[in-house]
């Protein structure tokens, strides 16, 4: 388990700058289901560059979700934000959020088959090395990437934001191969120590090169910058917090950086 500071992060990453962002609305199916995705690249690079998916919080394929997709193109990567939900549907209020996030977790075969889906789209751009994917997701979607790691999507690397932990403790592949960073606010009141334990005891006993950084004194939805007024608004313990998100998206860079390397 690492507890880091932002300094120490920063002096190890580069930012890019510079780009050409170019995005697209897609759209593709699941069954009998339609998706709406979000892809985003840099068009002054040329040739393909490695793919990566945005699984969305609990409020669905928003502006939010389809702003980090935007900020991976910055750095190099074609990026699609994808739609768990189907239609595009999103949520402004946490009971409506919950229900469609729990229509997605009482039915994880159907939600692996949308998965999929948006990572075969991805996979299908020009700009993608479908030989290099990987995914990132926040809240819900942290613990979605997580559990896709863990029964054997074709990833390379995953990043949970703030995600629950106890998607990845179901049974799975012997060896996980994907490469694992669990970014986890200390003062998160929806990750027990328990679950925590669990997921470690679940990475180990599969082998997994994984890492688990305890952001301190962050609490749930630190990386998004509406989490303090949600909070507010709903009565929930949501803050955003800018120190945790910027380390926590800094060491991502210099996790995908060293997976990605030619």
């Amino acid at each position: 388990m690492l507890r880091i500071g932002l300094t120490e992060i920063l002096l190890g990453s580069a930012v890019m700058s510079g780009a050409n962002l170019r995005t697209e609305e897609v759209t593709y199916s699941a069954g009998d289901v339609t998706m709406k995705g979000h892809m985003a690249w840099d068009g002054n690079i040329e040739g393909e560059r490695p793919g990566i998916l945005v699984v969305h919080e609990w409020w669905g394929n928003n502006a939010y979700a389809r702003h980090r997709a935007e900020m991976l193109a910055e750095l190099g990567y074609t990026a699609m934000a994808v739609d768990m939900y189907g239609e595009g549907e999103t949520a402004e209020h946490p009971d409506q959020a919950g229900a469609l996030m729990t229509s997605v977790l009482e039915n994880m075969e159907a939600g692996r088959a949308r998965f999929e889906a948006a990572l075969e789209a991805l996979k299908g751009h020009p700009t993608v090395n479908a030989a290099k994917t990987g995914a990132i997701g926040f809240c819900f979607g942290g613990g979605v990437v997580l559990h896709m790691a863990r029964v054997g999507s074709d990833l390379d690397a995953v990043a949970s934001f703030h995600g629950s932990l106890g998607l990845a403790q179901v049974p799975g592949v012997e060896r996980m191969h994907t490469r694992v960073a669990v970014y986890n606010g200390e003062a998160d009141t929806f990750v027990s120590a328990e679950e925590i334990a669990g997921f470690e005891e679940t990475m180990q006993q599969a082998g997994a090169h994984y890492y688990l950084v305890q952001l301190p004194g962050a609490l749930h939805g630190f990386s998004n910058p509406k989490a303090t007024s949600n909070g507010e608004k709903f009565g929930l313990p949501l803050r955003y917090d800018p120190l945790a998100d910027e380390t926590s998206w800094a060491h991502m860079r210099m996790v995908f950086q060293e997976v990605f390397a030619d």
